[in-house]
């Protein structure tokens, strides 16, 4: 693995790395994205993240907003096999999204990638809402990866008030406990907006995903939509060794 590009600020120090034709970030030693343009479908929780925008008609997702965009992996990901009408990235870290820009690709004709704090920026939105919401807020603590803000009620409550009646939410957390917590959290904040909960995960990775969904669809439905989904490469997506569960 090359180290092709580094900053240090005060307080941070940057690392864009070349593995084999991928490109990654490391952010105080911690990984914070990957992505390969030749081959985008791998085992990594980018595509894992990717994973619930396939509930529904991949046609439905046209404003898709993501919170946390990193090297904007996730990003390339959503404009290559999802082909929204528009992709919103809101990143605190203004080196994060040079970075989204200079090495991942980020380009404004794939998305708008906006620095702010995004607890702050949601709560000033006022425009439509999104038909896909991607959390993927995390930040960095004694070289391990933290999420930067908590999944409490009232964050909660707000990405669901920015969400479409029939839209997907995504949220990423370390460890299942935490996305167990989030999804109790949710449904008190929320009564019967979610009629489908899912816990998305994958063999070599902490991370639980969480997924959910107006509809109390059953995790085939998702496989099925894969399998046989119009978009050319995401049948591949299907064949991620991926388990996905309902959470009661």
């Amino acid at each position: 693995m090359a180290v092709i590009w580094t900053k240090a600020t005060r307080d941070t120090h940057f690392e864009v790395r070349r593995a084999g034709r991928s490109i990654r970030l490391y952010t105080n030693g911690v990984f914070h994205s990957q992505f390969n343009a030749a081959n985008p479908i791998s085992d990594t929780v980018w595509n894992l993240l990717l994973l619930p925008a396939f509930f529904g008609p991949s046609n439905r997702m046209q404003r898709v907003l993501v919170l946390g965009v990193g090297g904007g992996a996730i990003v390339r990901l959503l404009r290559q096999f999802v082909q929204p009408e528009r992709i919103v990235g809101v990143e605190l870290d203004p080196t994060h999204i040079e970075i989204a820009r200079r090495f991942f690709g980020v380009t404004p004709q794939i998305a708008e990638l906006v620095e702010a704090d995004a607890v702050d920026w949601l709560d000033r939105y006022r425009g439509p809402p999104f038909d896909l919401i991607v959390d993927d807020l995390f930040g960095e603590q004694d070289g391990e990866p933290v999420r930067a803000v908590e999944a409490d009620k009232k964050w909660l409550g707000l990405l669901s008030r920015n969400l479409s009646d029939d839209g997907v939410l995504v949220m990423n957390f370390i460890g299942t406990h935490a996305l167990r917590a989030a999804t109790a959290e949710l449904r008190e904040a929320m009564p019967g907006r979610f009629g489908g909960a899912f816990h998305l995960s994958l063999p070599d990775y902490e991370n639980a995903v969480g997924a959910f969904i107006r509809e109390p669809l059953s995790a085939r439905r998702l496989r099925d939509a894969l399998r046989t989904a119009s978009a050319p490469g995401v049948a591949k997506l299907g064949r991620l060794p991926f388990r996905i569960r309902r959470i009661q």
